[in-house]
């Protein structure tokens, strides 16, 4: 996806232009109104691919994980001015295009290209 892309390029930039000043750990994650379980993401795109797909999900005793686990993102909002441009579906949309372009031979270069383009950033 490019939401991670976009700010990982913001931050080789702060660092190429500011040096240590951005030295640290950034997350680029989404915005609260666009977490979502994995199960929700799955079924979204299962829902969405031309093909039926087969989704394995695990059943019985699982390792024990937390019930939410979220990327905290303000370092890079508050530092960076950075911000997810696109929302969860808008990324999943973009995605799956880029599957289904590489699936039917397409030409990705170009797609990659209107991609990029579409969401603000020129290669």
């Amino acid at each position: 996806m490019l939401e991670p892309l976009s700010g990982y390029l913001l931050l080789a930039q702060r660092l190429a232009e500011q040096g240590p000043a951005f030295a640290g750990a950034f997350n680029f994650g989404p915005r609260d109104v666009d977490m979502s379980p994995v199960s929700d993401v799955i079924d979204t795109l299962e829902r969405a691919w031309p093909e039926p797909v087969q989704v394995v999900r695990a059943t019985g005793e699982q390792a024990h994980e937390a019930g939410q686990l979220r990327l905290d993102s303000s370092l890079a909002r508050s530092r960076l001015g950075w911000a997810p441009r696109w929302s969860l579906a808008q990324c999943l949309e973009q995605t799956l295009a880029w599957h289904r372009a590489w699936r039917n031979g397409d030409d990705l270069r170009e797609l990659t290209l209107a991609q990029l383009d579409d969401y603000g950033l020129q290669p």
